[in-house]
């Protein structure tokens, strides 16, 4: 684990510096901001692996700036640091998205730590989630290689499994009959009856009414289309 971006935020000078030497120390760079205002504008122009939030600031306090991340899809790992014990204090800042709570003072290495354990926990999250093609209703596990519908584990045989990914990776887009042959079944010579079966047997699996599909369409004179959802 080295050069992770760390955003340090908090209004007195002595934590930040001595939050940075310490992540400096394990590889990490390091950037600061001393005050709420400063901290928005970084997270919006800039990425980071993880941010440290102290709650009590002059201008916007921790929880605010918390808020106005998770508001924004921002996802970032935060792990917030706060002069004050109390247990609701904690629950709040972990109710609005916080990560971890750490309550001052505290010893640098029990940070290190924790700071440590949320970027691997943030890196698998992401990882798998690199793993999944999700459209509209439908989600495909291609470790597993199982696909939902509404979180219903959908019974399909691997040459149907093989099709319907490649209609989730590219809804939207029209292909041919040969295109699908080419791409699926790897074959130039394409069997047109083939294509129709394993269509129909789609469409009883994944579409409500089979006889009126909505997520696979036929393109008259052309092909087929997916739809992400219903049309």
């Amino acid at each position: 684990m080295a050069n992770e971006r760390i955003l340090v935020v908090d209004d007195e000078l002595p934590i930040r510096m001595a939050l940075k030497t310490a992540f400096i120390r394990e590889g990490m760079h390091v950037a600061e901001a001393e005050c709420g205002r400063d901290a928005l504008k970084l997270l919006h122009t800039q990425s980071f692996d993880l941010i440290v939030l102290d709650i009590m600031m002059q201008d916007i306090d921790g929880y605010t700036i918390l808020q106005s991340l998770r508001a924004d899809g921002i996802l970032t790992p935060v792990l917030m640091l706060s002069g004050r014990q109390e247990e609701m204090d904690q629950v709040l800042g972990l109710g609005l998205g916080a990560d971890d709570y750490l309550t001052k003072p505290f010893h640098l290495s029990v940070l290190i730590q924790k700071v440590k354990a949320l970027i691997r926990r943030s890196s698998i999250y992401n990882q798998s989630r690199q793993n999944v093609i999700a459209v509209g209703p439908f989600r495909f596990d291609t470790m597993r290689l199982e696909c939902y519908k509404n979180d219903r584990l959908l019974s399909f045989t691997a040459r149907e499994l093989a099709l319907f990914r490649f209609l989730l990776e590219h809804p939207g887009q029209v292909f041919t009959k040969e295109q699908l042959y080419q791409q699926v079944w790897n074959e130039n010579l394409v069997d047109d009856n083939t294509i129709m079966v394993y269509m129909k047997r789609l469409r009883e699996k994944i579409e409500d009414d089979p006889k009126n599909p909505r997520y696979i369409t036929t393109i008259r004179g052309i092909g087929y289309l997916f739809y992400g959802q219903k049309q």
